[in-house]
């Protein structure tokens, strides 16, 4: 007898399957190359090594190896010290694990989550409108195309806002505090927010004190940084700066 099989949410990976085929493609090239031009096999080595880091990253993200991708959606939902009256936006949501989250712990909250959804990564909105449905959530949670350079709404709109490392990869703008003011305002005096990004990376953030003392300036009455990246969940070999060796969450009231 063959049982059902319940269909089950798809949230992606942050490791798309392209980081991990190209290197490892090209690395067989080289290989054959290697035959007639021994050095090659320097750089099959190295592109092997590259394809193999991506594949266990992968999996260490993925619910059948650590889970950590999971872990850290929980972290930044830990760190949103908010009740869950009134709505929440969830700024470049994916496939919407972290907006699907926020409904099943809030079950009055109302969450719109907005993507550009392009091709780079392995999110739809046609995957996330078939998540919802799977989790329960479909009446609670919307989804819109938008860039999180321009939020389609007006000021002060949610009592709650989250975006789970979005920031850095927002094109469009060069001052990556821009997103975060951009972001801040849309939510209401008193409101909550949870923003996680790679805040420790001084490239695109400096100094940490001074992005904290800027949006002080802004008017933000309550706002503090916790290291992701200390967390004793995520293995040592996902600490390198250029994965999430650098992730933090920056939260507080408004």
């Amino acid at each position: 007898m063959i049982e059902d099989r319940k269909e089950i949410p798809n949230y992606g990976n942050w490791i798309p399957l392209k980081f991990i085929y190209v290197p490892g493609a090209v690395s067989l090239l080289f290989l054959i190359l290697a035959f007639l031009f021994l050095p090659a096999i320097v750089l099959f080595g190295l592109l092997f090594l590259v394809s193999l880091y991506f594949a266990y990253a992968r999996y260490l993200f993925s619910p059948q190896g650590g889970n950590v991708q999971d872990k850290i959606h929980e972290m930044l939902l830990s760190n949103l010290d908010w009740d869950g009256a009134g709505q929440a936006l969830d700024i470049g949501c994916g496939n919407a694990p972290l907006a699907i989250k926020l409904a099943l712990k809030y079950k009055g909250v109302r969450v719109v989550g907005i993507d550009y959804w392009g091709k780079k990564w392995e999110y739809s909105k046609e995957i996330c409108e078939k998540n919802v449905v799977m989790e329960g959530v479909a009446g609670r949670v919307t989804f819109q195309k938008a860039s999180a350079s321009k939020l389609p709404f007006e000021d002060g709109y949610f009592d709650a806002v989250v975006s789970n490392l979005v920031f850095h990869e927002v094109s469009d703008t060069k001052d990556k505090r821009d997103l975060i003011r951009e972001a801040l305002r849309v939510v209401r005096n008193g409101g909550r927010f949870a923003f996680q990004d790679l805040f420790l990376f001084k490239l695109f953030y400096g100094e940490t004190d001074d992005l904290i003392a800027t949006i002080r300036s802004w008017g933000v009455t309550k706002v503090k940084l916790v290291k992701t990246c200390k967390a004793p969940f995520i293995p040592k070999v996902l600490r390198l700066p250029f994965m999430i060796g650098t992730i933090g969450i920056i939260l507080g009231e408004k």
